[in-house]
Formats: C-alpha cells, structure tokens, sequence
C-alpha cells in the first residue's frame, strides 16, 4: 500500500512539473519547455561551424509549441538534429517532437540568447549521413562509431537545419 502511495506521489509530480515547465521560456535541461518568449533574432545566415562544440541547443517546433534541449551536430556548416529511440515502445511515447517535425518542420532554434527561425527536414538519404554519425561519435560517443544501422533501422532519424 505504501509503495503505490509512493509511485502515486511520483506519478503526480512528473505531471505537474511537465504541466509546469510548459509555462516557461523555454526547457530546462531534459524537461521540455514552454515557446520561447526571449532571445535577439538572427538576421542574415548563420555560421553553424561556431557552434559545433556546443554540447545541445535548445529547439521550438511551432506546432505543437513546445521547446526541448537537443543534441546536434554540425557537418560543412550545416546542422542537423538527431532523435534516438524512434523504434522503441518508450520511445513512442517519450518522443513525439520527431512526429511533429516531420508533419511541420516550422521551428525556432535558440543558442546563446539568440534564435533563428529555421525548418527541420528530415533526410531520409543523403551523403551527409556518414560524417553527421561521425559527428555524433565524435561528440557524444567519446570518438567511438555511432552506427549506420542505427539510422538504416528507423532507430534514429536525422533532421537538417535549413533556413527560410
């Protein structure tokens, strides 16, 4: 009886906190946020190279509007997205941002105060493949191979950045 009392506890919390977040500007760290209502708009294209060190990047879809903290990577000045986890049950449940996009792209990206209005588009095939999972080795697997299979499976989707 405790122990339901206890997951009972929990179960509430994780809905208020999400309830919650929705309200602010933007996420905070893995809890998805509210729309942006801050940050200076980029004028002009973007030098996505600048940023290729960063660790994530915060990202609003327009629809539905709700922000999240994203790993990403940068490959010949271009940004793509990654979304892991796209065949698994939690998956289906935890991420729902890549349905979306691929429905409506539309989004806001937000790094260091600043935000550019972009598009994300999903490839499906593409050169670009190979060196944007070398990218995210590099990165998030200390250098090791993040695995094509991965991609080729529906595990992993990838979205490109584009602007306009």
């Amino acid at each position: 009886m405790k122990f339901l009392k206890v997951l009972g506890s929990i179960a509430v919390l994780i809905v208020l906190v999400r309830f919650g977040a929705g309200f602010l500007d933007g996420p905070v760290g893995i809890i998805a946020g509210g729309p942006f209502s801050s940050g200076q708009e980029m004028q002009g294209d973007p030098n996505w190279s600048e940023i290729a060190n960063y660790d994530t990047v915060e990202m609003q879809l327009l629809d539905p509007a709700a922000s999240r903290t994203t790993w990403f990577a940068v490959h010949d000045n271009r940004l793509f997205i990654p979304s892991g986890y796209m065949t698994t049950w939690w998956g289906k449940i935890w991420k729902q941002w890549p349905i979306h996009a691929e429905r409506d792209g539309r989004a806001i990206l937000r790094v260091d105060g600043v935000v550019y209005t972009c598009n994300l588009v999903r490839i499906m095939d593409s050169p670009m493949i190979d060196p944007v999972l070398d990218e995210l080795g590099r990165k998030y697997v200390d250098g090791g191979p993040f695995p094509r299979e991965l991609f080729d499976s529906d595990y992993l989707w990838l979205f490109e950045i584009t602007r306009g």
